[in-house]
């Protein structure tokens, strides 16, 4: 539906759920990698929830970097095997999954650098996480209830991530949109493209200065009044360069 609203608009479309996610998880994932010094291209991402939003995620991922990005759905692994049944569908089978594992989710995570729930609430065990690679990532981003107790995950890893307000390192869509607007407002753009995304992502993730980098603060907060403007400016820039 949004592939076949872009080609019969001539005004941007925007889905929050996918485009917003995957802005404000790249622009998280990016700093907590930074945090625990290892490459996007070397970690093994597990994700689970790979619908609208999954695959959003997991796209903006890839174009930044990523190699190694490992799905789930409610049918377990998705693999070469796996049925597909539209085209983002098809895309993904393509290119996750370099090594046609299949298994459970808790032997995917063995060894994990990063884990990104997009899915339902209490999927892991504590044993799942325990078995992650050193330094590991969790985004459980499941509402109210994530995938595993931020407590627990806090045991294992190095950094933990929720959508919930009460909890460090909110991972919440309101980062990226308002700002994404106001550029495409700014420039009159009739597409988004990934470049934009990536800008938005990157102008997210910078509004967090090295020296406040840590555990419980890897994104800023959803009132820090720099974010707006600095997401526009990206955008405004992004969409000058794409024009040329």
């Amino acid at each position: 539906m949004e592939r076949r609203l872009r080609e019969l608009l001539d005004i941007p479309v925007f889905h929050d759920d996918q485009h917003g996610t995957a802005i404000v998880v790249f622009a998280a994932l990016r700093n907590a990698l930074k945090l625990v010094n290892k490459p996007i291209d070397k970690v093994k991402i597990v994700i689970s929830g790979v619908g609208a939003a999954g695959t959003a995620v997991s796209r903006l991922l890839f174009l930044g970097g990523a190699k190694t990005i490992i799905g789930f759905d409610l049918d377990g692994v998705i693999h070469k095997g796996s049925p597909t049944n539209d085209p983002m569908r098809e895309w993904f089978v393509k290119e996750s999954n370099p090594d046609n594992f299949q298994g459970s989710i808790g032997e995917a995570l063995v060894g994990a650098d990063v884990f990104i729930g997009l899915s339902a609430p209490n999927l892991l065990s504590e044993s799942d996480v325990a078995g992650m690679a050193a330094e590991s990532i969790i985004f459980a981003l499941a509402n109210p209830d994530p995938e595993i107790d931020p407590e627990v995950a806090r045991k294992y890893a190095r950094v933990v991530a929720t959508g919930r307000s009460d909890q460090p390192n909110q991972i919440n869509n309101v980062l990226a949109f308002p700002g994404v607007f106001r550029g495409l407002l700014d420039t009159g753009a009739s597409k988004i493209y990934d470049s934009m995304l990536l800008a938005a992502a990157d102008a997210i993730a910078d509004c967090v200065k090295p020296e406040q980098l840590n555990e419980s603060f890897i994104i800023p907060s959803v009132f820090d009044p720099a974010v707006t403007p600095a997401v526009a400016s990206a955008m405004r820039s992004a969409i000058k360069k794409s024009s040329h």
